[in-house]
């Protein structure tokens, strides 16, 4: 058979001096939607993957004279703190099931405003109500601690002096007692994240076609029907994407939340201590960041597999739902 003869240099550089200009053209088409996504991407560069390097940070006994760099290695020492001692299942137990609780409960009251909010027939009225639910998501925990302090404080907060008392019952020390606290936390975990939520949602219903509600009432589709039926289904894989992606936060807590709301009461460490309480605790007394670096690290790569595991389990049920 006859041999085809490679291309000669020069035919090489004509070929690479076209594609290089045609990629061009596509970059300077397209000029004005890579200059919007610039800024998130540099903020996405910054602070989640050049904080990557120093990972291991983990691995070293951090000594101030020697600098981060001539610190001796230790391996896996670092991670015997998290994993030797009695603590573990207390904190892990709760970082899980309070990540999965706000996750579920957060994620139906979003949906149920978003839904409601849509159906409002005054836009004036709509906008309103999402500007006052996305408020909260703005404050800061330090805020919202003296928030919830104004409410129960033992002598002077409003349910103790005008609730309790209107109930005839005896004011409550909120602050030693650990049973009230696990609803505690979740109502102020929905009343500060369903906001941003609902908004996400409400965008999403925004761009179903009108007419697949058109064809409902023409069919004589009732109110409920249209959401069962069209709605809920249309928003399905943003419900799927943004469960996916909070699952990589199941063993990561708020911690302006756990920290700062329950005031760091130690009566209530077995209901509100987490992994990110306890190694702050932890490290304020040895003040060892090798060991926090640890703490982070192993909560990182436990998020990336629950995000792997959800994912996987979506794609198995309905793989075009999957998010890769």
């Amino acid at each position: 058979m006859r041999e085809i003869a490679a291309p000669s240099p020069p035919i090489k550089r004509a070929r690479g001096k076209a594609a290089g200009l045609l990629k061009f053209r596509r970059f300077w088409k397209f000029r004005y939607l890579t200059l919007m996504i610039l800024p998130a991407a540099i903020v996405l560069l910054l602070n989640n993957y050049l904080p990557m390097f120093g990972l291991f940070i983990a691995f070293k006994k951090i000594n101030y004279i020697d600098g981060i760099w001539g610190s001796p290695w230790v391996g896996f020492e670092n991670f015997q703190f998290l994993f030797n001692n009695g603590s573990l299942w207390r904190i892990v137990r709760n970082t899980v099931g309070y990540s999965m609780t706000f996750m579920v409960i957060n994620l139906v009251l979003s949906v149920f405003i978003a839904v409601t909010i849509n159906e409002l027939r005054g836009r004036f009225a709509a906008r309103t109500y999402q500007t006052f639910l996305i408020m909260p998501h703005f404050l800061s925990m330090v805020v919202v601690s003296y928030l919830v302090y104004a409410f129960l404080h033992p002598t002077s907060g409003f349910i103790n002096t005008t609730i309790m008392e209107w109930l005839g019952r005896q004011p409550v020390s909120w602050y030693m007692e650990k049973e009230y606290w696990p609803y505690i936390l979740t109502v102020v975990s929905a009343w500060k994240g369903i906001g941003m939520g609902a908004v996400i949602y409400i965008a999403a219903i925004a761009g179903i076609d009108p007419e697949y509600y058109e064809a409902a009432v023409i069919d004589g589709a009732k109110k409920w029907q249209q959401i069962i039926h069209i709605t809920l289904p249309s928003i399905r894989p943003i419900i799927i994407i943004m469960t996916i992606l909070n699952m990589g936060h199941v063993f990561n807590s708020d911690f302006g939340l756990f920290y700062q709301v329950p005031m760091d009461s130690g009566m209530l460490y077995s209901v509100t201590d987490t992994v990110d309480t306890y190694v702050y605790r932890v490290m304020m007394q040895l003040n060892d960041i090798g060991m926090s670096s640890a703490a982070a690290m192993v909560q990182s790569v436990l998020g990336f597999i629950m995000v792997l595991f959800a994912n996987g389990t979506v794609r198995k049920i309905d793989p075009e739902q999957a998010l890769f």
